[in-house]
């Protein structure tokens, strides 16, 4: 009985995987589901094999081990965990990689070895079980998939099945089961299955993840704004996103200018919160991004978002704050604002903060108050997870720090966000930032 209990505790499930990038992920659905669309599929795909894997790993008190190819461990370990073996992928063509974790695994006293991908949606603790339990009388096993290859390999022991086949072709599986028996192993086959390798492949699995939709909303609320809006938006624009101009009544060429640029735009009563709350209730997007209309996005900010939001524990984020203004008044006051961000968690609206739209709506939206509904919504968001401040700028207008002056600028700045602090009302302190505006 000893001897089976630590037979079962040598077993290892491998899982051959990678960090999604967009762009250099799942490529062959680029371009149906768009590089955000691809890599969130492959993200949800891969966490959904893994809870697989885990519940098996439980019951059989196995180890798991994922293998990937692309970030690194401290990414692998933010995304997926630290309760993993992680390991990069070895070098080599498929076939050379599989047999080197393999060689591995063995000599670091593994019984029974299986791997598999994470492309197979269908993929069932049941699948997983049978594949341990046919190596107790088999081998090798394998789970042949339908365009001819395999989501599933297992041996006992470390022979080489992978030489001289041709990956990537239909006749991977019959290759592979031609070196078994050319070694005098036997072999045991699974159900087949399909990977998920095509937009043919998901609309056969579920149709409506085939269809191209928005990643990101981009939310800019905006009255009196024709001088910047097209450069907001045009900072904003990328494939997987949609931008949404919330208009709050603008007596100037706003909505002309901005429908010009491609952006959605809707009408909605004047005041930041109420428009940011008309825009994220229309949005798509599962994560969604404030931008004011006098700030410019960083290029490829998407990327940064989504490499961000690959953290499960983090609800919010935000980029660095900067304005156009060069200085050592305004540096000092920059690096002042980014002090407070980066170490309170206390972004202002100007940094772009996204937030996943399910957090979003679980607390309400902006509060709605006359004047600091970002701080508000921060201080809300900082008791459900994490708040990230990437290090990299937006870049925000310094016309409202010129109008008045930089150093009386900060410190209505700083007596508004005191007072919201200690409970002075948003509608008194409102007040403070009409001046400011004027």
């Amino acid at each position: 009985m000893m001897t089976t209990i630590q037979e079962i505790k040598k077993d290892r499930l491998i899982i051959f995987g990678r960090y999604p990038v967009p762009g250099n992920t799942k490529t062959r659905l680029i371009p149906g589901l768009g590089p955000l669309g691809a890599a969130d599929l492959q993200c949800r795909l891969t966490e959904k094999i893994l809870g697989t894997a885990r519940r098996v790993a439980i019951s059989r008190q196995i180890d798991i081990e994922f293998c990937f190819t692309g970030g690194s461990v401290d990414r692998m370990k933010r995304w997926l965990g630290s309760n993993l073996l992680f390991t990069r992928q070895p070098s080599g063509n498929l076939g050379e990689s599989m047999h080197t974790t393999f060689v591995r695994a063995f000599n670091e006293g593994c019984n029974r070895v299986v791997l598999i991908g994470t492309d197979i949606s269908l993929l069932t603790e049941a699948h997983l079980e049978n594949a341990f339990n046919e190596l107790v009388n088999s081998d090798l096993v394998l789970g042949p998939s339908s365009d001819g290859g395999y989501w599933l390999v297992g041996l006992n022991d470390p022979n080489d099945i992978f030489s001289n086949v041709a990956w990537g072709t239909e006749t991977v599986l019959r290759e592979t089961l031609d070196n078994a028996a050319k070694l005098c192993l036997s072999a045991a086959l699974l159900d087949i299955l399909t990977d998920i390798d095509t937009i043919a492949d998901i609309k056969e699995w579920r149709p409506e993840e085939a269809e191209k939709r928005p990643y990101i909303s981009v939310i800019i609320p905006t009255l009196n704004e024709d001088k910047n809006i097209a450069s907001a938006i045009k900072s904003a624009t990328c494939e997987n996103t949609e931008i949404i101009v919330v208009d709050g009544g603008s007596t100037d060429n706003t909505v002309q200018c901005a429908r010009k640029q491609g952006a959605k735009v809707v009408s909605s009563p004047k005041g930041r919160a109420i428009q940011q709350n008309r825009g994220a209730q229309m949005a798509k997007g599962k994560v969604l991004l404030f931008l004011h209309a006098d700030t410019i996005l960083p290029g490829h900010y998407e990327m940064h978002v989504f490499d961000a939001m690959m953290d499960p524990g983090l609800v919010a984020g935000a980029f660095t704050f900067k304005t156009d203004m060069p200085g050592w008044r305004m540096g000092g006051i920059t690096i002042v604002t980014n002090f407070r961000a980066k170490f309170f968690k206390m972004p202002y609206g100007d940094q772009c903060l996204f937030i996943r739209k399910s957090v979003f709506e679980s607390i309400g939206g902006f509060p709605d108050v006359q004047i600091a509904e970002d701080l508000f919504l921060i201080r809300a968001l900082k008791k459900m997870g994490r708040i990230s401040i990437l290090p990299i700028e937006a870049i925000t207008s310094s016309r409202r720090w010129k109008q008045i002056g930089i150093l009386r600028t900060w410190i209505i700045n700083q007596i508004i966000v005191i007072g919201c602090f200690i409970g002075v009302s948003p509608r008194r302190l409102s007040g403070l930032y009409r001046i400011r505006r004027r």
